[in-house]
């Protein structure tokens, strides 16, 4: 298997809601876009694509489901206090705040107008390493 790029599709009842978030806050761009769909890429990120729910490309199964359930997470090498205020600053709501868990993630969430979670996370050394 020689995989050249990954890429999230999640099924959404407003797309230009999502694009905007994820290219305003989060640094992605543009890749293409139509009625119901945007195809947007980050330089160092999963791409990710915005359906909207209905659509007729999907299979009939799968038109009315909606992106639930699930975590984008994107881990950073560093600067995740940073990260946060940037986005609290910027008036995005910080929608499980920033904490440390035992094993040594660092990580808080946000959450998109469709309800995607997104999750950073920076990996910090236990302190019982």
């Amino acid at each position: 298997m020689n995989i050249t790029a990954t890429t999230i599709a999640l099924t959404i009842d407003d797309v230009a809601a999502s694009q905007a978030f994820f290219t305003t806050h989060l640094g992605y761009t543009v890749r293409a876009e139509a009625d119901g769909f945007a195809s947007l890429t980050h330089s160092a990120a999963a791409d990710i694509v915005l359906l909207a729910r209905g659509t007729q490309v999907l299979p009939p199964e799968q038109r009315d489901r909606h992106a639930d359930g699930l975590i984008v997470a994107f881990t950073l090498a560093a600067g995740l206090d940073d990260e946060e205020k940037r986005l609290r600053d910027a008036g995005v709501e910080i929608t499980l705040p920033l904490r440390e868990e035992p094993w040594g993630e660092r990580l808080f969430q946000i959450t998109d107008p469709n309800g995607v979670i997104v999750q950073f996370v920076e990996w910090a050394t236990p302190a019982d390493a």
